[in-house]
């Protein structure tokens, strides 16, 4: 399996959840957003965890670098931790607008952030891993947990 391929999917699979809590949002359904909410950023710490832990760490061993696309993938995790809990305070005060401007922050890192990764590092990962390491790197992810 490529390792743009399964982290990709992940990629989509938080999107759904983003794009659905904001709806829900909208919509004013707050118990139903909050909790579609929720499984957004777990989804998405899930997703960083597993990139800062083992996709990251192999890439700079192989490359010989933590400068470059890791170090920058790692500060815009940051960032999308930051928006998490002004996100989560917005719909505890069922604050709409605050919301749907935190989202619209949140939807435009994301967007750029995944790309960088999809179109750069995945494909960085793909085309430098053997597949033994690509295997190996991608059941250490599946191991873990939130």
């Amino acid at each position: 399996m490529q390792i743009s391929n399964y982290l990709i999917h992940e990629h989509r699979e938080c999107d759904n959840f983003f794009a659905k809590a904001e709806e829900l949002a909208s919509r004013k359904s707050w118990e139903e957003a909050e909790k579609t909410f929720l499984e957004f950023a777990n989804k998405t710490l899930l997703h960083f965890k597993k990139e800062e832990e083992e996709l990251f760490p192999l890439f700079e061993e192989l490359t010989g670098s933590s400068d470059g696309p890791t170090q920058v993938m790692k500060y815009e995790h940051d960032q999308v931790r930051g928006l998490f809990g002004k996100m989560a305070e917005a719909l505890q005060k069922r604050d709409m607008q605050s919301y749907l401007s935190l989202s619209e922050s949140m939807m435009i890192l994301l967007q750029q952030h995944n790309m960088k990764e999809e179109q750069m590092l995945y494909a960085m990962c793909d085309r430098m891993m053997p597949m033994e390491k690509k295997s190996e790197v991608i059941e250490r992810m599946e191991a873990l947990k939130e």
